[in-house]
């Protein structure tokens, strides 16, 4: 399965109801590609990095920042540093950070039709 596959089928099975979503779940999914990086796996850690934000525990923030600066530079840059900083202010708004509920939103509005187009 290829990786942006693996994205689309995390949102088929997760959706975006984040109160609902298990923590330990995606958290244990990111430790675990942390352990097993796949070469090209940006959009599935940039998924599971945003579901992670979305479900909004500011204990996570040492692991997105794991994720975003501790790969490659690929990866890096799929992890949204606004995600961090929201994160680190508790939601709040601030010059370069725009409300969490917008940036939940772009997350939702950006996966809601994702479908996978690379080939096996």
């Amino acid at each position: 399965m290829t990786n942006e596959q693996r994205a689309e089928q995390l949102i088929k099975k997760y959706g975006f109801d984040f109160d609902n979503i298990s923590k330990a779940e995606i958290t244990g999914l990111i430790r675990d590609e942390l352990d097993n990086y796949r070469h090209g796996s940006s959009e599935y850690l940039r998924a599971l990095c945003g579901y992670l934000y979305c479900i909004g525990d500011k204990s996570d923030i040492p692991l997105l920042e794991k994720v975003k600066y501790g790969i490659n530079m690929d990866v890096g840059c799929m992890i949204d540093i606004e995600w961090i900083d929201s994160l680190k202010m508790d939601g709040a708004e601030g010059e370069y950070i725009r409300s969490r509920k917008e940036i939940i939103d772009d997350f939702v509005k950006y996966y809601l039709n994702f479908e996978a187009d690379d080939e096996w």
